[in-house]
């Protein structure tokens, strides 16, 4: 929160998108998992619309994380120094630095994780044997709710519920398949979670085409080795994890809790093998940092302290060199000369294999006042008669979702898109008799309008590609109404 009240960034172009599907929200017909549309709204209803209200929960959140990574670690037998250990390396981790400062699903994806399989383990405590769990309902009914709200999150906790289905099958505790409980958990789970199947159903399964667009334009350039090798930018917490993993499958003290280290082999190996980001296996890691600080206490406890003192240092000193490329808290100009000295080019990749001078969560954070106030400057220059007509398009969900975020304090109409979700929202009941473009080219908008000119350019050299040289054009004359054209530009992403 304190990095939010000083950064010298504004928001992200997804934090615009989530906001507004809180403005779009339908519980049961959303394109995407409907819980960051319903926060969204309970921050802005409560706390107003200020960057460090919308990110608030976030920050909360990642709070929670460090603590269930303590509370990890004093269930599989952990002391004083396991417990510390677990929290400093979920506090340092450049997984958990950078998450909660946007307002994205990510960080409550992680804590949904990290709950769940924090109930595995305490249903491993409960058990009357190591070859079963425990069958009061008490955390059975936790496992089945944290899942639930994990779906209404996001769909990549369907990856959880499978490793966990193999790891019941694996793991000595396979005899709990024959009770009731693992079946009541999962009906409740997917009772909670079912707004978003719903929502995929009445929309026709739009999250088929996203993954398809997200498979061709980011995910292909991820490779095995590249997910392997993308788990080492985490840092030394990494081998912590490791550890962690090992000792849950491996030794017999922690027999009680096989399911837990197979449930997160197994969403790693699944992940592998789907090419996900190398960011996708994230939410295993608090859980896999408690049990390896349990290991390293006991392994360490007769040797020497410097032993102890200089594990904490490494992660201290690690996230110390990668703060300016995961905190927002320098100026762009600091940050993208950091980047150059300190060698974190790789940092500064697109997901579409570009380089920048920044993070692309950074570049992301450029520029979008810029846009919005070009647009009202051209659509206060517009005689009454035709503003009273003005339907305002974004070529893309970050243009479109900034449009509509500062559009109202200055006295823009609404702003439609076909991009993603936004296609979703409708193109609204104005016809589009004239429309203000955003993005479009030159060539797009003659497809649809008789008369179309030129009305401004932005540039951005900070930006991303696609927002660094933006034109804005008004369109006349269209050749359809907005209603008649909308069906036609489904599935553009």
């Amino acid at each position: 929160m304190v990095v939010n009240r000083f950064s010298p960034f504004g928001f992200q172009r997804d934090e615009f998108l989530y906001m507004a599907m809180g403005e779009h929200l339908r519980l049961w017909r959303m394109d995407f998992p409907p819980f960051i549309a319903i926060i969204s709204q309970v921050e802005r209803f409560l706390l107003g619309d200020s960057i460090v209200a919308i990110r608030f929960l976030p920050a909360v959140t990642a709070g929670l994380l460090v603590m269930m990574a303590a509370f990890v670690a004093r269930e599989l037998g952990g002391g004083k120094f396991a417990q510390l250990l677990a929290a400093v390396a979920v506090a340092t981790s450049p997984l958990f630095l950078r998450a909660p400062d946007l307002f994205q699903p990510v960080i409550f994806d992680q804590l949904w994780w990290t709950l769940a399989l924090y109930a595995l383990i305490r249903l491993g405590t409960g058990a009357p044997r190591d070859d079963t769990l425990a069958t009061a309902p008490r955390w059975w009914i936790v496992l089945g709710v944290v899942c639930g709200v994990g779906l209404l999150t996001k769909f990549s906790l369907l990856f959880f519920g499978a490793a966990l289905v193999a790891a019941l099958i694996i793991a000595p505790q396979r005899r709990v398949l024959l009770t009731p409980w693992p079946y009541a958990a999962a009906v409740l789970a997917f009772a909670i979670g079912s707004p978003s199947f719903v929502g995929q159903l009445a929309l026709g399964y739009p999250v088929a085409d996203q993954m398809k667009t997200l498979q061709g334009s980011q995910l292909a350039h991820v490779s095995l080795f590249s997910f392997v090798l993308g788990q080492l930018v985490w840092g030394p917490g990494v081998l912590l994890a490791l550890c962690g993993a090992l000792f849950l499958v491996m030794t017999k003290g922690m027999r009680p809790y096989r399911a837990v280290g197979w449930t997160c082999i197994g969403a790693f190996m699944l992940l592998l093998v789907l090419h996900g980001k190398s960011y996708y296996i994230g939410p295993i890691f608090p859980t896999l940092f408690g049990a390896g600080a349990v290991l390293f206490e006991r392994w360490s406890a007769r040797r020497s302290a410097v032993l102890r003192v200089g594990t904490i240092a490494a992660l201290v000193a690690y996230a110390a060199y990668l703060v300016p490329i995961e905190l927002p808290i320098f100026s762009k100009e600091t940050t993208a000369a950091y980047v150059e000295r300190a060698g974190l080019g790789v940092t500064t990749k697109t997901n579409q294999g570009s380089s920048l001078r920044l993070p692309q969560d950074y570049a992301d954070m450029l520029g979008w006042p810029a846009l919005a106030n070009a647009v009202a400057h051209v659509y206060d220059s517009l005689p009454p008669a035709k503003r009273a007509q003005v339907v305002i398009v974004g070529e893309n969900y970050g243009e479109a979702g900034a449009l509509e975020f500062y559009g109202p304090k200055l006295g823009l109409p609404r702003v439609v898109s076909a991009a993603g979700s936004y296609w979703f929202f409708g193109p609204g009941e104005k016809p589009g008799t004239v429309v203000i473009s955003l993005g479009v080219t030159q060539q797009d908008m003659e497809k649809f309008f008789g008369t179309v000119t030129p009305a401004g350019r932005v540039l951005n050299d900070w930006g991303v590609p696609e927002e660094q040289d933006v034109s804005i054009y008004i369109g006349e004359n269209p050749k359809m109404t907005l209603q008649e054209l909308w069906p036609k530009l489904a599935g553009r992403n």
